[in-house]
């Protein structure tokens, strides 16, 4: 696992952006973007929200591709709970496998957690280093 500081969106071309999420559905069945590269995602892509939507309801809380080079990683299961290790922990696993059978050469992560979330770092690296290697980019932003 890399790990830099800088804007996540300047990867777009090369890589897999990857977009912390939890597991919440609005009444009419979109997901729940509230803050940080998830809203920063649905709006850029118009209709992301309806598809992750789909995608919860249909499957769960977890790590899908979305198209467009990007990707779902799961830190909580609502917006209004604290970000899980459990679930940061399961995440990585599975961003991991999907990352392996889709032949993904470079996948960009902000900290799982660890913005809006409040975790720090220290406690939440341990849980992605067992899974993320070389390929893997954990970014943060700029102080």
């Amino acid at each position: 696992m890399l790990e830099t500081i800088g804007d996540i969106w300047e990867y777009r071309a090369g890589g897999i952006i990857v977009i912390t999420t939890n597991g919440s559905l609005t009444r009419d069945g979109r997901a729940i973007f509230g803050r940080g590269v998830a809203r920063q995602a649905a709006q850029r892509y118009p209709g992301l929200a309806e598809i992750v939507g789909r995608l919860l309801a249909d499957g769960g809380n977890g790590v899908y591709c979305l198209g467009n080079g990007i990707a779902t990683f799961p830190v909580e299961e609502t917006p209004w709970s604290l970000p899980d290790p459990d679930i940061i922990a399961r995440s990585a696993r599975e961003l991991r496998l999907l990352a392996d059978r889709s032949g993904w050469m470079q996948i960009v992560v902000p900290r799982p957690g660890c913005g809006g979330g409040g975790l720090a770092w220290r406690d939440v690296r341990p849980l992605l280093a067992p899974w993320f290697d070389e390929r893997f980019i954990v970014i943060s932003q700029p102080l």
